[in-house]
C-alpha cells in the first residue's frame, strides 16, 4: 500500500503551471489538425518537462491507435517509455520495504510530496497505463497485459492511492488541483472500465493479484473528468467515445450509449468543426446508428479536412469499407480495401483477404476491370503474415485460416466471405437497426445458401452450411423472426460433431442464442447457453473476442431488473 503525506510547497508557477498551459496550447493545435506544429512545440522540452514528454508521447500513441501502423505503435511505445523515465526523475525518492504476506509481496512506500511530485506520480502512472493500452492494441489478448505484472500493478495501485488522497480531509487544493484530479479520474476510470469488460477467467486472475473493476464507477469517473476544462478532459472524452462507439461493439454486444456519445462529441465538434478526430467520431456515430449515407459523408469530410497526416485517412478508409459492405456495394468496398492495402501497414494479409472477399461477390466480367482475381488474392494472403512485437494479429490469423482452402489446385470457394468477416467485427448489430439493410443481407445469404445446396458435397459443406445458418439467424433475429432465428442457431449446435474447420461457429452460435433468450426474458436458458459457450470450448479462431462478448452478455444479464441468481 502507498501512504501519502502531502504538502503543496516550493513549486514555481513557471515550472508546472506554465508547462501545463503550454501543453494544453499544443493539444489545441493538434485538435485543429496542426499536427506538426503541435509536435514541434512539445519536442523541444521533452527531455526536461514531464508534461511535455507525456503530451508528446500521448499524441504519438493516439496516432498509433488510429492508424494501427506497426511502426507507429513501436515509436509510440518507445517514446512513452522515455516519457516515463522523465516522470521518474520528478518523483519523490521512495524507500521500499517488502513484506511477504500470504504469497504476495506488499510494498510500503512513505512519500512526502510537493505539488510537482504528486503530478509526477499521476504522470508516471499514466505512462504505464498508456503502454499497457498499446500492448493490448497489438494482440487483443489480456495475457500480455497481465504479463506486464508489476508495472501495470504499480500504475493501478498508484491511481487507487491518489484517489484516496483526493478523498482525504487532509488534502489541500493547489493551483493545479484540477489537472491533478483530472489525471486521477482518467486513470481510475480507465482501469475500472477496462477491467470490468474482461472475460471471467482473466478477471479471476486479476482479482487474485489485487485488481477489481466497476464499469459504472469507471464511466462516472471519466464523465466527471471529461466535464472539467483540464489537461485530461480531452483524454477522458476520447476514452468514453471509444467505449461507446468501438469497444462496446468490437469487444461487446453493442451496449454502448450512442446518445451519450453524441452529447460528448457535440461541444468539441462545435469548437473544432474541421477537427479530423471529431469528424471521424461523428461518422462512426452515424454508422452505428445505421445512417450509412450520413456516415460516408462525415468520413469523406474527415479525409478532406487535413493532409498533414495521411495516416488519419486510413481509419476513415476502414470505416468506409464497412459502410459500403453494409450497403452491399462490393466494388466501393473493394476500392477502400485496395487503398488500405497500398497505403497502410497494419495487416496486408487482412486487406488482401478483404479485397479477395469483395471480388468473390462479383461476376467474372465485373472482376476484369480490377486487374486481379479473387483466387490470386486469396492465395497471396498466407504469405503476407506479419508479427507486431512478436505477435500475430487475431484478425490476420483468421483471414489466413480462411484463405488456405484456396491453395488447393481446385479450391472450394468460401460461401460469403465479406459477410463472415462482418460478423467478426459485429457488423450485424449495425445493420440490424435498419430493416432494408438487414433484408438485403439476408437475400445475399439466401443466394449463397442456394448456390451451396446446388453444388457437389465437399469436406467444407457442413462448415459452410453452419456459417450461413449463424449469419441467417442473426438477420432473422434483427428482423423480429425470433423462432426462425433460434432454429438456425440450434442447427449449428446440432452439427457440432461434423464441423471440421470452423470450430468458432459453435460457441458463437451459443452466444447469439443466449442473447436472443435474454431479449425474450428466458434468463435461465440464456445463462446455460452463455456458460456453455464460455466453459466448453477453447483454441478456436477469435477466441479472445468471443470471450469478451460472452462477458458483455453476462453483464447484460446481471443488469436486468428481475435477474435470477440461481446460476454461478
Amino acid at each position: 500500500m502507498i501512504k501519502f503525506w502531502w504538502l503543496w510547497r516550493g513549486c514555481s508557477r513557471s515550472d508546472l503551471s506554465l508547462a501545463l498551459e503550454d501543453c494544453m496550447a499544443a493539444l489545441d493545435l493538434f485538435l485543429r489538425n496542426d499536427f506538426e506544429e503541435a509536435q514541434a512545440r512539445l519536442r523541444s522540452r521533452t527531455k526536461d518537462s514531464m508534461y511535455h514528454a507525456l503530451t508528446y508521447a500521448t499524441i504519438l500513441e493516439m496516432q498509433a491507435m488510429m492508424t494501427f501502423d506497426p511502426q507507429h505503435i513501436l515509436v509510440a511505445g518507445n517514446t512513452m517509455k522515455e516519457a516515463q523515465a522523465i516522470c521518474q526523475r520528478h518523483r519523490k525518492k521512495s524507500s521500499f520495504s517488502k513484506n511477504f504476506t500470504e504469497g504476495l509481496y506488499k510494498l510500503t512506500v512513505t512519500i512526502l510530496s510537493t505539488s510537482e511530485e504528486l503530478h509526477a506520480e499521476v504522470c508516471y502512472a499514466e505512462c504505464l497505463l498508456q503502454r499497457a493500452a498499446l500492448t493490448f492494441l497489438q494482440d487483443e489478448n489480456m495475457i500480455s497485459f497481465i504479463k506486464g505484472g508489476i508495472k501495470v500493478r504499480n500504475s493501478y495501485q498508484t491511481y487507487k492511492e491518489l484517489h484516496t488522497v483526493l478523498q482525504s480531509t487532509g488534502y489541500t487544493h493547489g493551483d493545479n488541483h484540477g489537472h491533478f484530479e483530472g489525471g486521477v479520474k482518467l486513470g481510475v476510470g480507465a482501469f475500472n472500465l477496462m477491467i470490468s469488460m474482461l472475460p471471467t477467467r482473466t478477471l479471476k486472475l486479476l482479482e487474485f493479484v489485487g485488481f477489481s473493476g466497476n464499469k459504472e464507477f469507471g464511466l462516472q469517473q471519466l464523465q466527471e473528468g471529461s466535464a472539467e476544462s483540464t489537461f485530461r478532459s480531452f483524454l477522458c472524452n476520447m476514452l468514453l467515445l471509444c467505449y461507446h462507439t468501438f469497444m462496446s461493439f468490437i469487444l461487446g454486444t453493442g451496449e454502448g450509449d450512442v446518445d451519450d456519445a453524441e452529447k460528448l462529441l457535440q461541444p468539441y465538434l462545435k469548437k473544432y468543426p474541421k477537427g479530423s478526430i471529431f469528424l471521424f467520431f461523428a461518422g462512426r456515430i452515424e454508422e452505428i446508428k445505421g445512417n450509412l449515407d450520413a456516415a460516408i459523408k462525415r468520413f469523406e469530410e474527415c479525409c478532406e479536412a487535413q493532409q498533414q497526416w495521411k495516416q488519419f485517412h486510413h481509419m476513415c478508409y476502414w470505416e468506409l469499407m464497412w459502410c459500403f459492405t453494409y450497403k452491399r456495394h462490393w466494388k466501393m468496398a473493394y476500392f477502400y480495401a485496395d487503398l488500405l492495402s497500398k497505403e497502410n501497414c497494419w495487416s496486408k494479409a487482412t486487406y488482401a483477404y478483404m479485397k479477395a472477399a469483395y471480388l468473390s461477390m462479383l461476376t467474372k466480367d465485373d472482376c476484369l476491370t480490377f486487374g486481379e482475381t479473387a483466387l490470386t488474392l486469396f492465395r497471396q494472403v498466407p504469405g503476407l503474415k506479419q508479427k507486431i512485437a512478436g505477435k500475430s494479429l487475431p484478425t490476420e490469423k483468421f483471414a489466413i485460416r480462411k484463405a488456405r482452402r484456396y491453395l488447393a489446385e481446385n479450391p472450394i470457394c468460401l460461401p460469403a466471405p465479406p459477410l463472415e468477416m462482418m460478423y467478426i467485427w459485429n457488423g450485424y448489430t449495425v445493420i440490424g437497426k435498419h430493416k432494408d439493410l438487414t433484408e438485403g443481407m439476408l437475400k445475399t445469404l439466401d443466394d449463397a445458401q442456394a448456390k451451396l445446396e446446388s453444388s457437389p458435397r465437399t469436406e467444407f459443406s457442413i462448415d459452410d452450411q453452419c456459417l450461413l445458418s449463424l449469419l441467417k439467424g442473426l438477420c432473422l433475429k434483427h428482423l423480429g423472426h425470433q423462432e426462425e432465428a433460434e432454429h438456425y442457431f440450434t442447427l449449428v449446435l446440432c452439427n457440432e460433431t461434423q464441423i471440421k474447420f470452423d470450430h468458432y461457429l459453435v460457441p458463437n452460435a451459443l452466444l447469439e442464442h443466449g442473447l436472443l433468450c435474454l431479449e425474450q426474458g428466458r434468463n435461465d436458458e440464456a445463462i446455460k447457453l452463455l456458460e456453455a459457450a464460455k466453459q466448453n470450448y477453447k483454441n478456436y479462431s477469435m477466441e479472445s473476442r468471443t470471450h469478451f462478448r460472452i462477458q458483455a452478455a453476462l453483464a447484460l444479464y446481471m443488469s436486468l431488473p428481475h435477474k435470477l441468481f440461481s446460476h454461478n
